[in-house]
């Protein structure tokens, strides 16, 4: 990087794959509007990037399209990184931020977590002829020695860690030193998620046939498997003796009928709605009453972030970064994964409104302090930082 006495930021920000509704992605458009009220210049390099924005996002950028040919997942991932440092070469940034497993580059934020911590969770969850395969999958290979490249590079100057879980596991697993393990936790718009008015979460439910008496808990996100949704599910059928009781799940699978063919089997399917991806979840947060997420592996989801700020007791995982947040019986509950009956019974307690009020009000108190402006403010004062540390 250049020395400090630059007076314009100018960013580079590297992200590979664009899914609208993925939680990665919807950091960076946020650091991106957060970093807007500032003198920053950014440019995103990927092999894709849509040009409409998430909405009320007004931020110009530049973008640098690597896309080198490809066949597997392995190739894919080691070309676009061999891309990537080419890219670089020729050009000459202040900062140069990866969301991506690539050695050399100076910052990496660390939104996946540590591999190696994912598959030992998902083994858990999986029959043991899967959990085996998983130690032989060649992509998995690629990642578990990148990852380990990466985070064992002198060229790595700091590690954006969004939780203080993530941050333990990558000193516990790699060593790094704690001065390059930044603990930056995701940043919400705490004026677009917010509780909602009265009318509007009547017209939230309405479009969603709720009905007035019925307990909406929300679950939002893509990637079932991971997210915990058999587990919401299986909750949601012990819940099912409250004939009012019902989940809206806003999320993307490949497998998604298996889910609904799990609700099926259990009787729940009237109460389990699959709604898809949606491009505002706020609809969906505004008609529901709670939020689970008991999610196996999830470095700090941004979904539990606008959960939370929108007023919602929130049910999630030990292994949940959103979990540091969680005050147990005040803003929510925390439980292991697949803890079937501990899950089960916070969704029951939950049922009761009398319970829900106060929680509601801490939930929302609970991410205050993580507004885009703090977001802003954090990003920039890591930049300058290593700017002013950096040999010219």
């Amino acid at each position: 990087m250049p020395s400090a006495d630059v007076t314009t930021l100018s960013v580079a920000i590297v992200r590979a794959r664009y899914n609208p509704y993925g939680g990665a992605e919807r950091f960076v458009q946020r650091a991106l509007a957060a970093l807007s009220a500032s003198d920053v210049e950014v440019t995103v390099i990927a092999r894709s990037w849509p040009e409409r924005a998430e909405p009320g996002l007004a931020v110009k950028l530049s973008y640098l399209r690597v896309d080198p040919f490809y066949l597997g997942s392995v190739w894919r991932d080691w070309s676009f990184a061999r891309g990537v440092r080419r890219a670089l070469a020729g050009r000459r940034f202040s900062v140069v931020q990866s969301h991506e497993r690539i050695a050399g580059l100076p910052i990496y934020r660390a939104g996946d977590g540590v591999h190696a911590e994912f598959l030992a969770q998902r083994r858990r969850a999986l029959p043991r002829w899967r959990a085996a395969s998983l130690s032989v999958n060649p992509y998995h290979a690629y990642v578990l020695a990148a990852e380990r490249a990466m985070f064992t590079h002198p060229g790595l100057r700091a590690v954006i860690c969004n939780s203080e879980m993530v941050r333990r596991e990558i000193r516990e697993r790699f060593g790094v030193d704690e001065a390059r393990l930044h603990l930056i936790r995701n940043g919400v718009d705490t004026q677009r998620f917010r509780p909602p008015s009265r009318d509007e979460r009547a017209n939230a439910r309405a479009s969603l046939g709720v009905a007035d008496a019925a307990t909406a808990f929300a679950f939002v996100g893509s990637g079932f498997e991971r997210k915990g949704l058999r587990t919401a599910i299986r909750a949601m059928a012990r819940v099912a003796s409250r004939d009012d009781a019902c989940l809206l799940v806003a999320g993307t699978d490949r497998h998604v009928e298996r889910y609904r063919a799990l609700a099926q089997a259990l009787g729940v399917s009237g109460r389990v709605r699959l709604l898809g991806g949606v491009d505002d979840v706020r609809p969906v947060l505004w008609a529901a009453d709670a939020f689970v997420l008991p999610t196996l592996y999830d470095p700090f989801p941004n979904a539990a972030l606008e959960a939370l700020a929108c007023g919602l007791a929130t049910v999630t995982s030990t292994k949940s970064g959103a979990a540091e947040l969680i005050r147990a019986g005040t803003n929510g509950f925390v439980h292991d994964a697949l803890d079937l009956d501990g899950l089960a019974d916070s969704m029951a307690n939950l049922c009761d409104p009398a319970r829900r009020g106060p929680m509601a009000v801490a939930a929302r108190e609970s991410v205050e302090g993580l507004s885009l402006e703090a977001l802003s403010g954090r990003l920039i004062g890591l930049y300058r930082g290593l700017l002013e540390s950096a040999s010219p």
